[in-house]
């Protein structure tokens, strides 16, 4: 029962997939092929749509679907390194949320950047592992139309975890031609993804897309990464006015290798028997999670005015069992702890904008609302080998937060506009503990966030900005009413529901030298502080107020139509500004990344992309006397058009098969036999070389 009920998803797609792909064979008028031809000449025309007057911000942009094929990603969330600045990574199974760096934060699995696919929330609040948990491994990239990023808490359209930056992932609605996809690779990588699409008369178009995937990876504990995954879109109307609905499912389970003591790897063996890279510490860590959602969407587009309304309702089950101490608080039988989390999510969206004239100067005012509603079941537990042996904390949680906003864009004079608006943000919380009712309660809490912007330009195909604004990020439910610690029983304080932070930014964008877009953004972000919610630990911790300042430079350089060269470059200085005895620097603030790509397009039938990705440094302790060390790593993709509708890629990560590190910690822990704790750094190791090979065949 259990197996059926796991494929369920990738069944339905399936089905959809088969629908579509015959009727699209069946009705194909020759007005639907130009249609198609033509869409497809303008996806080709940009990898961007960054132009000069097209952003309000200097680091505000939308990458194109072309893009994201001209380069490969080992892994689905590692589409977000599309967005300048970022770099994604992993520090445990590959069913697991990424880790996220992005101007000086390391955001663990997405506390400060907010991100939506298909217009579905993917960050959770008041979850298990961590706060703003954000998965993206149900992401199909090859369905991905476009995405819309922004950095920075200066839109009134963004809301909770935006407050260093967010990514709208749009799906699309269909697609110009059907294809089915296998891909294989080292170690047991094998995934097939198919899709099509067709019109069904009327106006509708149906879209059923299907994915499954299964990966061993580098690990000696083979990682056994099993996942499906299914999309089904019904949609109506024309840009201008039309509708949407889509069904999603995704169902994984896998088995992790977490990150490892270095003196581990110095010493060279565990138990009498050999240690390395790739080992790992607790043989039965890993997960199972699953994510099933009905969404929908209408909009009505005209030149006066815009109205775009959306709902959804998701379903979300996680189980997570780690061990990242080893056996540092339970001597005999091991750290190993599940994190659980099982919930139903509901919300909607509105906005209406609308042309008009202020005090006789054109100017657009759009005012919007969103609500969301959570309804958890989330628990944290002891456990031997995926036993349960204790409980230290299980809740049920309701979760409400409301946001109201509202701006005006106004034409000052030709080359000046400014945009102006405020944002109110209000949660409520409803904490039940089944473990001590002294953590139950009622909280709330509300902000408002103004913004402020002015976009001065363009003399010279040059265009300036300044942005200003105030952004947040929700704490734990279980945060703002504890009183007690679960595990040790003392008083606690508690936290506000809403944690405030302030940034600026200067920026230029340029395309003054033809074929050169160039972007420069100076930038600062204060937090009064810094609440995180501790999943292995049950229990919130206050923060340090901190302050982050950096510079980004950003090109795109397409010197001739078959060649597109990308370079960005980022700095960040970030510090605790307070003064302690423990010292300034934040852990595991990375200080300088970059990425560098090299792109040849359409060269007969051949396509090829390579990729430098760097990873800097950071302070792994507050003193910055342990350091991470910095990670370089080239990927390369290389593409041959078969014939018409078949292609052949390789794809090859860590080119030159360096040693080098997904992440680095430092903190406490003891292996099995040891007298006492040792502080250590522990890390896991990024992938070596991997070969992947994909034949597409279009239909």
């Amino acid at each position: 029962m259990p197996k059926i009920r796991r494929n369920q998803p990738t069944l339905l797609a399936a089905a959809c997939l088969l629908a579509t792909t015959t009727a699209h064979a069946q009705t194909a008028p020759p007005v639907l092929v130009a249609s198609a031809v033509l869409e497809k000449v303008e996806v080709t025309g940009r990898h961007y749509d960054n132009a000069i007057g097209s952003a309000d911000a200097a680091s505000q942009g939308s990458i194109r679907a072309e893009l994201l094929k001209s380069r490969p990603a080992l892994r689905p969330g590692e589409v977000l390194e599309f967005v300048p600045g970022v770099i994604v990574t992993q520090h445990s199974g590959d069913g697991k949320a990424n880790q996220y760096f992005l101007r000086g934060f390391n955001l663990d699995h997405g506390t400060d950047f907010a991100t939506t696919v298909n217009g579905l929330p993917v960050n959770m609040p008041t979850h298990g592992h961590g706060q703003g948990y954000s998965d993206l491994n149900f992401l199909i990239p090859e369905l991905v139309e476009r995405i819309d990023y922004r950095k920075g808490p200066y839109f009134a359209t963004t809301g909770d975890f935006s407050a260093a930056g967010s990514a709208d992932i749009a799906y699309r609605r269909t697609l110009d031609e059907g294809f089915a996809a296998l891909t294989l690779g080292q170690r047991q990588f094998q995934r097939f993804v198919g899709a099509g699409s067709s019109a069904l008369g009327g106006g509708l178009n149906l879209l059923g897309a299907v994915e499954v995937q299964h990966n061993d990876g580098p690990w000696t504990l083979a990682e056994h990464l099993r996942k499906s995954n299914g999309v089904v879109t019904l949609s109506g109307g024309t840009r201008a006015e039309g509708w949407r609905a889509s069904l999603m499912g995704y169902d994984a389970t896998w088995r992790s290798t977490d990150q490892v003591p270095e003196r581990l790897l110095d010493a060279g063996a565990f138990n009498g028997r050999p240690f390395g890279r790739f080992d790992a510490v607790d043989k039965s860590d890993g997960g199972e999670t699953r994510r099933a959602s009905l969404s929908g969407e209408w909009h009505r587009v005209t030149d006066a005015d815009a109205t775009r309304v959306a709902a959804y309702a998701m379903n979300y089950r996680l189980k997570l069992f780690s061990n990242f101490t080893y056996a540092l608080e339970r001597p005999d039988d091991g750290d190993q702890f599940l994190q659980q989390d099982r919930r139903s999510v509901y919300g909607a969206r509105f906005s209406h904008a609308v042309e008009h004239r202020l005090g006789g100067l054109p100017a657009r005012s759009e005012v919007g609302a969103q609500l969301r509603h959570d309804r958890i079941r989330v628990g944290l537990f002891d456990t031997v080998e995926r036993r349960i042996t204790h409980t230290t904390r299980d809740d049920e949680v309701r979760q409400t937060q409301l946001g109201l906003y509202g701006q005006t864009a106004v034409e000052l004079t030709s080359w000046l506009r400014a945009i102006a608006g405020l944002r109110a943000d209000q949660a409520r919380f409803q904490v039940d503990s089944l473990t001590n009712g002294a953590n139950s309660g009622r909280s709330s809490a509300r902000l408002f966030s103004p913004k402020l912007s002015l976009i001065a330009g363009p003399w010279a195909s040059t265009e300036f900005f300044i942005n200003a604004g105030r952004g947040f990020h929700s704490n734990d439910a279980r945060g703002t009413t504890a009183t007690r610690d679960p595990k040790s029983g003392e008083a606690v304080d508690k936290v506000p529901g809403l944690v405030a932070a302030r940034g600026l930014e200067l920026g230029a964008r340029t395309e003054w030298l033809p074929g050169l877009q160039s972007s420069l953004a100076l930038w600062k972000l204060d937090f009064d502080s810094e609440l995180v919610y501790v999943g292995d630990a049950g229990a919130t911790e206050a923060g340090r107020p901190t302050r982050r300042r950096g510079i980004e430079w950003n090109n795109r350089y397409v010197p001739v139509p078959w060649l597109l060269i990308d370079a960005d470059l980022a700095w960040t200085h970030a510090r605790f500004s307070d003064a302690d005895a423990a010292g300034n620097r934040i852990p595991n603030a990375v200080d300088k990344v970059a990425s560098v790509a090299v792109t040849l397009r359409e060269l007969g039938p051949w396509s090829a992309s390579l990729q430098w990705r760097y990873l800097g440094s950071g302070a792994l302790i507050e003193d910055n006397s342990v350091r991470s060390r910095s990670s370089l790593t080239t990927n390369l993709r290389v593409s041959r058009k078969l014939w018409d509708r078949a292609e052949v890629t390789l794809d090859v990560f860590n080119l030159g098969n360096r040693k080098v590190n997904d992440i680095e910690y430092f903190y406490e822990s003891r292996l099995p036999g040891e007298a006492a704790p040792v502080a250590d750094r522990h890390i896991h190791p990024a992938e070596p070389r991997t070969v992947r090979v994909t034949f597409k065949l279009g239909f």
